[in-house]
């Protein structure tokens, strides 16, 4: 009881503490609650059935599968890539380790569109890459490929920032006991290391995969925004936006909205999971 009332007289008076509360949940119903039910609000205000023609329409259902599969390659290649980099840096000491770190972090101080910049000056025509990929008849720029190495680029950072302090603080005792008693590295990796891993890593892959459903900057400089063929959702969104669709533009953008809400309830049940302190307090 004792240590009850001192931490009273720690925490701030009540009218303060309902303040900031109240603050905070209007903040999140100005900026997040309302805006999000105005999309939905706005993609069905003329009714079903026009919103079901707009999300089933060619461009929108090509916008749909290259948004599906850039999201799958991107997360399957920056899976490899953050189990890799998290993996080195843990367990192994060498020169450049500080430097790997930084260099891991570059995407989120870069700008979107800058990153789409750097691959066409690689691999545009007038690119550094360019008229070699021309001559083999390869093409990256305004295809499908920049749409995905883009997408890639711009999302790297989610997984092996997931796991570099998770593999730090679960230490590397247990794979060094199984290499003693005569474990390959293979088996230590999927017994092991990867059993003990595998709640952090599913949440870095649902980070990694909204974000690069939602990528716009990068993918926008590098796909030439031909519908079709190399328009995302989000690019389809503003197209429409643009034409003054309004009603598809919004039911187009519901698909998106819906993905995020997915991926939020996903992250909290795997905070429940793993018991997340840092999203449970």
């Amino acid at each position: 009881m004792r240590i009850l009332n001192n931490r009273s007289h720690l925490s701030e008076p009540a009218p303060v503490r309902w303040l900031l509360i109240a603050i905070a949940f209007l903040f999140l119903g100005l900026f997040l609650v309302i805006p999000l039910v105005a999309v939905f609000v706005e993609a069905l205000k003329k009714g079903f059935e026009l919103y079901r023609a707009a999300i089933t329409e060619p461009y929108a259902v090509a916008a749909i599968k290259l948004t599906l599969l850039t999201a799958a390659v991107s997360v399957f290649f920056n899976m490899l890539f953050g189990i890799a980099a998290a993996w080195s840096i843990t367990k192994f000491n060498f020169r450049g380790k500080s430097v790997l770190i930084t260099l891991i972090d570059l995407p989120f101080a870069v700008s979107p569109v800058i990153s789409g910049m750097v691959f066409v000056l690689l691999f545009g025509m007038q690119g550094y890459l360019g008229p070699w990929l021309s001559a083999h008849n390869i093409r990256v720029i305004f295809a499908t490929q920049g749409v995905i190495l883009a997408t890639i680029f711009v999302t790297f950072p989610f997984v092996a920032r997931e796991l570099i302090p998770l593999m730090k603080t679960q230490g590397k005792e247990a794979e060094e006991a199984a290499l003693v008693f005569g474990a390959s590295g293979w088996q230590t990796f999927f017994r092991i290391t990867l059993p003990n891993i595998k709640w952090g890593l599913l949440y870095s892959l649902i980070q990694c995969n909204a974000r690069a459903m939602g990528e716009f900057g990068a993918v926008s400089v590098v796909s030439g925004h031909i519908r079709g063929q190399t328009n995302t959702l989000p690019l389809h969104v503003e197209i429409l936006y643009n034409e003054y669709n309004f009603t598809a533009a919004f039911a187009v953008a519901s698909l998106l909205t819906l993905l995020a809400v997915i991926t939020l309830i996903l992250k909290k049940a795997l905070s429940l999971k793993t018991g997340r302190k840092e999203i449970l307090v």
